[in-house]
């Protein structure tokens, strides 16, 4: 399952490299349209207003539970992505059940009110209409905040950041990772550095994809089709679990 950046922006029915790259090694993509989404009216995009991080993640999950009722999809196998704003939303469903077996957030945001500090101007009015006006809403942004919801991640967490990203700062994909290790959850941090918000490079964007497929290879207990990319590179800073460390 995919989750658009934006947030309010849409998942468009075109060609696309990434979910071509997962359907052709036998992985059924879905990109979902949540509330705020552009395409379907001032009314249905303003419904995220004061809910991002609410109903984005609740669409998702009625989603993923809809393609299992009508048979379609194993729910032991259910993964979910995002860029951006759908980072947030992957690692908001990740905290929220336990619904996904895996999720892979691309420079993603993990704290809102401390990427309310660093956000360009535009991206922090945004949030006063998304999440709520600061300073006043705060408890709200540490509220929707998955780091601060954390405790409640049990699944594989893959955090893809560009080092060079000034729009989401790449120490919101560390201190998420940071909290990961600290309640044990096994989790890859991949770092690129020359990249910013969104990969330019062919060899990052390739690297970038051969991992996940490889994560979720390994969080599915798949057997075939695994890529031959390791999680571990010279050009990746790699955190995991402890347990994974040390190979148990």
């Amino acid at each position: 399952m995919q989750a658009h950046p934006g947030p309010t922006a849409d998942a468009k029915a075109r060609l696309d490299l990434r979910t071509q790259f997962f359907t052709s090694r036998g992985f059924a993509v879905v990109d979902v349209n949540y509330a705020g989404s552009t395409g379907y009216g001032r009314g249905y995009r303003e419904r995220l207003t004061g809910q991002w991080g609410v109903l984005d993640v609740a669409d998702c999950l009625d989603a993923a539970r809809s393609l299992v009722e009508a048979g379609e999809v194993d729910e032991r196998r259910l993964v979910i992505s995002g860029s951006s704003a759908g980072g947030f939303t992957t690692l908001c469903a990740l905290a929220s059940k336990e619904l996904f077996a895996a999720g892979a957030s691309w420079f993603g945001i993990a704290d809102l009110e401390t990427f309310r500090h660093q956000a360009p101007t535009f991206q922090a009015h945004e949030l006063d209409r998304l999440v709520g006006p600061y300073p006043e809403a705060a408890a709200t942004y540490r509220a929707r905040s998955p780091l601060h919801a954390v405790d409640r991640i049990a699944r594989p967490v893959l955090l893809v950041h560009g080092l060079e990203d000034s729009v989401v700062p790449p120490s919101q994909a560390q201190v998420m990772a940071e909290a990961l290790e600290r309640t044990g959850v096994r989790h890859v941090l991949l770092t690129f550095p020359g990249e910013g918000h969104g990969f330019r490079r062919p060899e990052s964007i390739r690297r970038a994809l051969e991992v996940e497929l490889s994560f979720y290879v390994e969080a599915l207990g798949l057997t075939g089709g695994k890529s031959d990319a390791p999680l571990a590179t010279d050009d990746a800073i790699v955190a995991s679990s402890p347990d994974q460390r040390q190979g148990r």
